[in-house]
């Protein structure tokens, strides 16, 4: 296990340590089945947005309990979870025995990950390391992780979420109350510390790495939608306005 190098890894990583158990308690129903998008589980089957695995060498980054990777072991040729907090790893390696999957795990840092050049066909995430981790540091890992024609495909909370998120009564507004220009870091006092870019940041961060983007899916809820996230935001909220979005980039090219 690898020291966290930066304030913000060693935030991260403490908030999840110690909030790990609490958290797959409270979501372990809606977390169950894998395959399902978000805050509102919208399943991949509709979204689409990772495609077949069958056959291929994939990277959960920032797996948490690894429900994801666990679902897609019976497809992939390989698939590993990496998570910087060991406590979420232990309910990983539990769950992956109970299932009877081979899903080896990794406890670092997505900004340093201790794997070898190109040995990934695909590197994806739901709320996880993309979330977490500086873009210009986790992104060249991706492209480093990644073989050419690789996809890097992850979810997160949109910027415009954040920018409408009241932090002193904790629940989202429909006004802007953050610059969209400055809003790179959001430093939740008694949370994580969560990284986005603008859509032009984003598409330059990929570009200058060899990705190009092949899709950015908005996700919807349907009318009604429960959600054990329910602190995240209404599903009245996002019915209006993108609350999530999942990027879908390939790398083009060797990194220069």
């Amino acid at each position: 296990m690898s020291a966290p190098t930066s304030e913000h890894e060693r935030k991260n990583r403490a908030h999840w340590d110690s909030d790990a158990d609490a958290y797959q308690e409270a979501h372990e129903t809606q977390l169950a089945d894998g395959l399902a998008w978000g805050v509102w589980s919208i399943p991949e089957a509709e979204v689409g947005a990772l495609g077949s695995v069958r056959d291929l060498s994939v990277l959960e980054l920032g797996c948490g309990a690894a429900q994801w990777a666990i679902a897609l072991a019976p497809d992939a040729r390989r698939i590993v979870g990496l998570d910087q907090s060991a406590a979420q790893l232990r309910h990983a390696l539990a769950n992956a025995t109970t299932a009877g999957a081979r899903v080896p795990l990794t406890c670092a840092s997505g900004e340093a990950v201790p794997l070898r050049d190109e040995s990934f066909d695909l590197v994806f995430c739901d709320h996880g390391a993309m979330s977490f981790c500086d873009p210009d540091r986790i992104v060249p890992e991706c492209a480093r992780l990644l073989r050419t024609g690789g996809r890097l495909v992850f979810n997160h909370a949109t910027l415009l979420h954040s920018l409408c998120y009241d932090a002193k009564k904790d629940r989202q507004t429909d006004r802007l109350l953050h610059s969209y220009h400055d809003a790179e870091v959001f430093d939740w006092p008694e949370g994580t510390v969560d990284f986005h870019r603008t859509f032009g940041g984003w598409v330059r961060c990929f570009r200058d790495h060899g990705f190009v983007v092949d899709d950015l899916i908005e996700l919807v809820p349907s009318a009604g939608a429960t959600s054990t996230y329910d602190d995240f935001a209404p599903v009245e909220w996002a019915r209006r306005w993108p609350a999530e979005e999942i990027w879908v980039t390939r790398k083009a090219q060797e990194r220069s």
